[in-house]
Parts: structure tokens; C-alpha cells; sequence
């Protein structure tokens, strides 16, 4: 089959097709010809040589694709010929993959197979991460980076569970297609102060939660935009590791800071959450409540093109890669 090699001894890490062994399928994995991998920016951090596989995952990029079942095991709820898609340790850009049947669901109703490629990344973090942030109806919820690829899931999904959504991105435009998805107030974090804006939309009061994807350069501006009781779930380090905590603000808001992983996670981990997905998310996306949002999609071939697509800023959703 071919993957998508990064050539660790180019300066660039450049991308390239190779050829390699065709995956071999064990007990209780499916095996699946894929037809569209999504491009995340956990891919761009691993080509850097910042982001390794965790052990025994493919040493090649992609973390999700929608596919057609070749094989999987006698009895499976999984058959030869199934549309499904599947939430991956690694190995996703290239023609076929292997995946314990636990991380493998169904295309949902009233999505294609490749814009389904859009979904399971996204859609396992922003439904893990809003289980252990209690994300419930009623509340405010600040998304930061509301028109990437997870920020766009998370916005529908607050909006279908009863939430208000703040979501900032960058650039007037953006931020305004936001509001399209459901979120009631679109924030250009490159021209307007976040904080000063949730606390004028929920008079005064602040969010309820907030997601965030950038980490470090936002801990103590997030802080400030908490509500008393408020929780700030960080999913992301775009904006550095390392940061200063301020016990005392942290103490008045009573505030709960929480961090979470997917790609990391033990299998029965990342199975449990499939399902949960399945069970809850899925039913929004054939209501038509939660949609893959799709900026491009390009041949598997171009995969260093999208990579400078998403580095660009200008990608709104997922960037997808077809075989």
C-alpha cells in the first residue's frame, strides 16, 4: 500500500509517497480501505518531531479517517463493506489501516464517507472533554479557536446540549461564520479583548466553561473570563507549555482547571469514549444538528499543501486528504 513518509533527514521534513507492507489485521481489529484521512494540527506538531506516536502506533501521520470495512472478525457488528469511520493512534494517511473495532463507528445518517473523515477526531474530544468540564444546558461556554476543526464540533455540540456559545477565532469573517454554526456571539481575537467581551455578553458574570486550544499565552486571561465556579478545560498547547498560575484569582472564582488527552489514552479508554460518542453525538449529526464543516479537501499526494493550508490561518473546519 502507499503512506505518506515525513523524511526525518530533511531540514523541511518533507512529505513524500512510499511504498510500504500491506497492515496486517489481528484478533479484534477491523481492517479498513480508507477514503478520506482528516489533517489535524496533532500531525504538523509529529512532522516537526514534536508530537511522537504513542507505542506500537504507525510511525506515519493521521489520527482519524471514514473508510470501507475489508475484514474484521467473525460475529463483529462490523462487516465487509461498511461505511464507517475510525478514531486512530496513527497511520491515517495512507491507503489502508488497521484500528481495535472499539474505535471504529458507523458513518452517521446523512453524511458522505469522505466528509465523514471530519468527524471522529473532533467529535471524541469535544464529547470527552465537555463530560469532564459538565458542559449542561443553560450555561456559557467561551470556545476558543471556534472555526477550527474541533472548535467547529464544539460550538454545535454546546448549541444542540442547551449551551451559549462565545467562540473567538481570528479575523472578522471568522468569526461571524461561527455564529452560522450556532454560537450566539462570534469574538476577532486578533482586534477585540476576549475577556471584556464575555463578561459584556453575560453581564458581567463570565463563562461557565471555557475550551481551550492554546494553552500557556491564555491560562491567565481565561481566568479572568471564569464565572465563580467556572471550569477551564485546556485541550491544547498552540500557545505554549508553561505559564504562571495565579492561586489567588484561581481561589476567588473557585475555579476548576482541567487538562485532557485523547490520542494517548489505553484502548479501553478510547473505547469507552467512541461509544459514548455513538451513542449521544451521533443522533445530532442525523438530526442535522452537528455537521462536518469541510474547508478543503486534496489527493493524499498534496498532504504537504495541506499542511501549509492549516499553518495558513484561513482554514475554517477540517482539512481532508483522499487517498
Amino acid at each position: 500500500m502507499r503512506i505518506v513518509r515525513v523524511d526525518d533527514a530533511h531540514e523541511a521534513r518533507r512529505m513524500t509517497m512510499a511504498d510500504h507492507p500491506e497492515p496486517v489485521r489481528g484478533p479484534g481489529e477491523v481492517l479498513i480501505e480508507i477514503g478520506a484521512a482528516g489533517v489535524n494540527n496533532a500531525d504538523v506538531l509529529q512532522r516537526a518531531g514534536r508530537y511522537p506516536p504513542p507505542p506500537g502506533a504507525p510511525d506515519w501521520l493521521g489520527l482519524e479517517v471514514s473508510g470501507t470495512v475489508l475484514a474484521a472478525d467473525d460475529g463483529s457488528v462490523h462487516r465487509p463493506g461498511d461505511h464507517v469511520v475510525a478514531l486512530l493512534a496513527g497511520g491515517g494517511y495512507a491507503d489502508r489501516v488497521v484500528v481495535p473495532a472499539g474505535q471504529v463507528l458507523p458513518v452517521p445518517d446523512g453524511v458522505g464517507l469522505v466528509e465523514a473523515a471530519a468527524l471522529p477526531e473532533a467529535a471524541c474530544t469535544v464529547w470527552s472533554t465537555f463530560q469532564a468540564a459538565r458542559v449542561t444546558a443553560g450555561e456559557w461556554l467561551l470556545v476558543h479557536g471556534g472555526s477550527g476543526g474541533v472548535g467547529t464540533t464544539a460550538v454545535q455540540v454546546a448549541v444542540a446540549l442547551g449551551a451559549r456559545v462565545i467562540a473567538t477565532a481570528g479575523g472578522p469573517e471568522r468569526a461571524a461564520r461561527c455564529t452560522t454554526l450556532g454560537a450566539e456571539v462570534g469574538v476577532d481575537h486578533r482586534a477585540e479583548d476576549f475577556v471584556a467581551r464575555v463578561r459584556e455578553v453575560t453581564d458581567g458574570r463570565g463563562a461557565d466553561v471555557v475550551l481551550d486550544v492554546v494553552g500557556a499565552a491564555y491560562l491567565a486571561r481565561n481566568l479572568e473570563a471564569l464565572a465563580t465556579g467556572g471550569r477551564l478545560a485546556v485541550i491544547g498547547l498552540q500557545g505554549g507549555r508553561r505559564a504562571e498560575l495565579d492561586l489567588g484569582t484561581l481561589l476567588a472564582r473557585r475555579a476548576t482547571v482541567l487538562g485532557t488527552t485523547l490520542r494517548s489514552r489505553p484502548a479501553a479508554e478510547k473505547a469507552a469514549i467512541v461509544a459514548a460518542v455513538g451513542q449521544h453525538v451521533w443522533p445530532m449529526v442525523a438530526a442535522g444538528r452537528v455537521r462536518p464543516v469541510v474547508h478543503a479537501t486534496l489527493p493524499l499526494e498534496r498532504a504537504e499543501e495541506a499542511h501549509a493550508l492549516l499553518a495558513s490561518g484561513a482554514v475554517f473546519g477540517k482539512v481532508l486528504l483522499t487517498p
